[in-house]
């Protein structure tokens, strides 16, 4: 179900000028021997000589996982129950990209949580799309009640026609459609999305770490389940709700 990306400088810091050099190795990801799989970002070994952008090597190593070409929900719902860590300069993210050769955000983008590492308190939850990409992005803002990092929550999407709701620990907290977006923008979620997981280190939103920022910094991850219609290898599936 699963393959790593892997890399930095080729993808432009990741198209965020981000600080970490995505690996395959199992000190980024791997199950814990508890039951979770653990995406871990990490210090990188002096003399690692990860190509970093714009140029030098990465500071950090980390892991982004992806069921891109493997697994893709069409509608339906997908529950993610997982423990962020949080820290200045980490942006842990769980989110969904259109199964499409086109050029982001033109395949659109759905983060189901993101957690900005010095606001710990906080999930985003965002869609991106053509005319509201980026900071521009449409979406919200939930308050934890306490840091990411200290407990597990269920962060969900769920994925009908022509409309897109967002629920933290099976509580409703966001509806996106159509009528919401710029004039003349498009809706583009009526496909297939795949799901990814990784834990981002600098770039333009959370910055870069500093002194007090913990690591290694994991992200440890219960399940993952989907719901619905959608693909595995090419096939159309339907799974009971």
């Amino acid at each position: 179900m699963w393959t790593t990306k892997v890399g930095n400088r080729e993808t432009q810091g990741w198209w965020n000028n981000e600080r970490q050099y995505y690996t395959d190795y199992r000190g980024n990801s791997a199950l814990n021997g508890a039951g979770s799989l653990d995406i871990t970002a990490r210090r990188a070994v002096r003399d690692s000589r990860h190509p970093c952008w714009p140029s030098g090597s990465c500071d950090y190593t980390s892991a982004r996982l992806t069921t891109e070409g493997r697994v893709a929900l069409g509608w339906g719902r997908i529950d993610v129950r997982a423990k962020l860590p949080t820290g200045r300069g980490l942006l842990p993210a769980i989110w969904m990209l259109g199964e499409t050769e086109e050029i982001w955000p033109a395949q659109g983008e759905i983060d189901i949580a993101e957690v900005v590492g010095h606001e710990p308190r906080t999930a985003y939850g965002t869609a991106h799309g053509p005319g509201y990409s980026g900071p521009d992005g449409i979406g919200h803002a939930v308050d934890l009640g306490a840091p990411a990092s200290s407990d597990y929550h269920v962060y969900s999407v769920v994925k009908e026609p022509y409309r897109i709701h967002w629920l933290v620990d099976g509580r409703p907290v966001y509806t996106l459609t159509p009528e919401m977006l710029p004039a003349g923008s498009l809706w583009v979620y009526e496909r297939g999305m795949h799901l990814l997981l990784n834990v981002a280190v600098g770039g333009d939103w959370p910055g870069d770490p500093d002194r007090r920022t913990r690591f290694p910094a994991t992200m440890s991850v219960d399940y993952v389940r989907m719901y619905g219609t959608g693909w595995i290898d090419g096939q159309m599936v339907h799974s009971p709700s």
